[in-house]
Formats: C-alpha cells, structure tokens, sequence
C-alpha cells in the first residue's frame, strides 16, 4: 500500500542548492523533506569541485616533489618520487566521505527528513519515489536537480572515452591522454594529469583555451600549459574515435583529417541542466532555453514551485545555488528577499589560478561605461617570489567618473583566495580610493589588490 506523507517544502536534489536550503528552512522551523537519488552533495561534492581540488593538490605536490629531485633552487633535494594512485584516490574519497557524512549530520540536526530514491513529478504539489510506493504532497516544490555533463554523439562515454567523473577516480594513470574540450573542467583536469605524468593534449574548437575569458587574463594560463608540455590543437573539431588503432579522429583550421593516438579521451566540453528523467515536464513551467526559466525570487512560471542552481540555467556555480537555496527557505518563511548579488565570482583552478568578479574591460565597454583599467604584476610583489611564480597579475575595472570599482580580475598563484576580498568590495560599493586607503598585510598576495587600486589613481608604490 502506498504511503502519502506530507510536507510543507519538498525539495528535489540534495546538492549545495538543494541541502543549504533544507538546513535554512530546518533553521526557521519548515517541515522539509529533501529526495536525493545518489549521494548527498550532488555532483560538487562528490564528482566535481572538491575531489578535483584534491586531485590538483596531489598532482601539484607530486610535480614539486619531482622538481626538488631534479635538484632545486631552494636547495632541496630528494631522491625520485613514486606515485600510488589508488591511495590518492582513498586520501580523496575520505574527504569526500568527511563532507557528505557533514551535511547527512547538518540535515539531521534540523529535523530535515532526508529519503533516498529517485523523484518522479505528478504535478506542482506531488511527487513519487519511484520504486519505493511512496507519495509525498507539499505546499513548495524546490527543484534542485543540477547538471549533468554535455556528451558528444560521436564520443558516448565507455571503455577509453571518460567523462569528468572517471577522471576523478582513476583505478591507473593513462600514458596518454586527450582532453576534449580547453574549457575551465578540462583545463583543470589536463593539468593534473600532465603533473600526475601522463603526456596531454587538448582538442579545442576555439581559437583560444578558456575562450569564455579575455586573452590578456588567459595569457599567464596559456604560457604555463606549454611550458607544462601539453599539447594544444586550438581550431580544431573531434570527429570520432577508432577503438582498434586507439585513434581520436580531428579536423585541423584547414580541412584536413588528423589522427592522434591516446590511451583516453576525456570529453570535458560543458555541463547542461538536468531536465531529464524525472517527469518535469508534467508541470509544463516556462524554459529559458535548456535551463528552467526564473524570476529575482527563484520562482517559475507555476506558483510555489521555485528552481536554484544549475537547473536555472548559467552561471552554473555551486556558491550561487547556495545563496539562492538560503533565500528560497527564508522566502517561504516569509521573509523579504530577492536574488540580486552584485557580482558571483567564478574561479578556474587551473595553474596559474584565474579569478573574474563583476565586468572585465570589455564587457564595461560594451554597456557604455568609460573606465580606468589598471594592472598591479605580481613579478613586483614580494609574496609571490617566495612562494616561486611571479607570473600574473590582479586587474581592477573602475568608473572614471567617480572611482566606483565595478570589476576584478586576477591570475596567479593562489588569487582563488582573493576572490572574497573582490566580491565583498563589490557587494559594498567600493571605491578606488577605498580599496587603496586600506592597510593591507606585508608580505602577502593582497597588497597585489591595493597597488592595483594606487595604479589606477596614478600612485602605484611599487612599480
């Protein structure tokens, strides 16, 4: 017999969208029933930001653990290094399993009834756990189902051909491996494996790598792929795969058919909306594009019936389905809230590491405003020639008018870490003269941040 429980908040999909709002709307006093088909988590947790971080850590101590044995300039010397993969695959799971056993403990502490099994929509107030005769009605419908990796037609995802998941959980290293895609995922994933000792290269149908990002901030990033020894073929398209002679099939710029030999190819070429599989078009809601249509509140075209996240379509970033998963339960709890940042940084983990908060120069120019552009390199920042890469730069977008800073950008080592800083100078209106009038800490990567700032006002300190 079938059995109906009822809830005030349902939400479909426990990633960082759909647990923070379950842990909010527990903290105000919501019934809430969160259904997650696989591991809480969603895809960050588990097969994307934090067990790629944790292969990147491996491959960075390796590489530099391989660089002292070849005798190093701060005068360190060990002998050659060994690398067993599958105990960097457990040291990563454990920190995997350290994560999702948090949130499971989070959910519990708020009264968050957590179910098991795949959700099947029946209509804006009812959905089914398929295979387990249960129905639960609620009140407001969370749909927090993510994304899903974009495959390619003539490389389905099998044997030699891997996506991102596999790739984040190696059982050998490849000898060889082709990254399809130069997008931030490949990228990120190409050089790990490259400082891991496979020999890469990367098939990319632009003419650039990171071609979502301006070629003066990719720059830093190009020069360290080659000097890394990846192997770039830029304008250039995959036409299949032969699994007999190990061959990746592509067309260069003028026509002409190559063929590249690999042990994997890791297809790496975008993620999409995860609409499929679960009924959603039962509520016939209004699309934008392949992505769920929103308004400032995250609500869709049906009433009480809201959508976070990467299924809500770009930027697809696991911190803005946070804060829309936090203000969705206050909404529903009747607070007043809309879903109006000023800026989402996003970050590339990529060697250097690359960071965009609000408008780079091009895009302030094309909505008309004239501003001061201004760089700080941090080949004239002391923090960054102890720490061994003086390569990058943090770039500061200004109004001309009245100082009011509209955008960051920075590449280097470690700049993940200033994004905070950009994002909250943003968030409250900073000014050029703000930003160069605060004391910031010697010797550290900041104050790369405020002679940016002095730059811009024609005082830079030290250049």
């Amino acid at each position: 017999m079938q059995q109906t429980l009822n809830t005030t908040l349902l939400i479909i999909g426990g990633g960082p969208g759909g647990y923070v709002a379950a842990i909010r709307a527990g903290q105000l006093g919501i019934s809430t029933i969160l259904v997650e088909g696989q591991a809480l988590g969603g895809t960050c947790l588990n097969i994307g930001c934090i067990p790629s971080k944790a292969l990147i850590h491996v491959a960075e101590q390796f590489q530099q653990t391989r660089h002292h044995s070849q005798g190093s300039a701060l005068g360190i010397n060990v002998s050659a290094p060994t690398l067993d993969i599958s105990k960097s695959v457990e040291w990563k799971d454990g920190i995997v399993d350290r994560l999702t056993t948090g949130v499971a403990a989070l959910l519990r502490k708020h009264k968050v009834q957590v179910i098991h099994g795949w959700a099947r929509v029946i209509d804006g107030k009812t959905v089914e756990i398929e295979g387990a005769d249960t129905r639960i009605q609620c009140e407001h419908l969370l749909l927090a189902s993510g994304s899903k990796s974009v495959n390619l037609p003539m490389l389905p995802i099998g044997g030699p051909i891997i996506s991102s998941t596999e790739a984040l959980a190696p059982k050998a290293l490849p000898k060889r491996l082709i990254v399809v895609g130069g997008g931030y995922i490949g990228l990120e994933l190409g050089i790990a494996y490259r400082k891991l000792g496979a020999e890469v290269s990367v098939v990319e149908a632009q003419e650039r790598i990171l071609p979502a990002y301006d070629a003066e901030l990719t720059q830093p990033v190009l020069e360290s792929v080659k000097q890394l020894g990846i192997k770039l073929y830029l304008k250039h398209s995959v036409e299949g795969f032969d699994a007999g002679t190990h061959t990746l099939q592509v067309r260069d710029p003028n026509g002409d058919s190559l063929q590249l030999e690999t042990d994997q190819v890791l297809v790496a070429v975008g993620r999409k909306p995860n609409t499929q599989g679960w009924n959603l078009e039962a509520l016939n809601l209004e699309m934008n594009g392949s992505a769920i249509r929103i308004d400032q509140r995250c609500q869709t075209s049906m009433r009480n019936v809201w959508a976070i996240g990467d299924l809500a379509g770009e930027p697809m970033l696991a911190h803005r389905a946070m804060a829309q998963g936090e203000m969705v339960a206050e909404l529903i709890a009747g607070q007043h809230r809309e879903f109006n940042p000023t800026a989402i940084a996003a970050v590339c983990f990529t060697d250097p590491e690359l960071v965009v908060v609000g408008k780079t120069p091009d895009e302030a120019k094309a909505v008309g405003l004239d501003c001061i552009v201004s760089s700080f390199p941090f080949a004239a920042n002391g923090r960054a020639m102890t720490l061994e890469s003086k390569n990058g730069f943090v770039r500061v977008v200004a109004r001309r008018d009245n100082h009011l800073i509209v955008g960051w950008q920075a590449v280097g080592v470690g700049v993940s870490e200033l994004s905070t800083a950009f994002g909250q100078s943003l968030e409250m209106g900073a000014r050029l003269e703000d930003i160069a009038g605060t004391i910031h800490a010697h010797p550290t990567l900041g104050e790369a941040v405020q002679e940016a700032a002095l730059r811009a006002l024609g005082h830079a300190l030290h250049l």
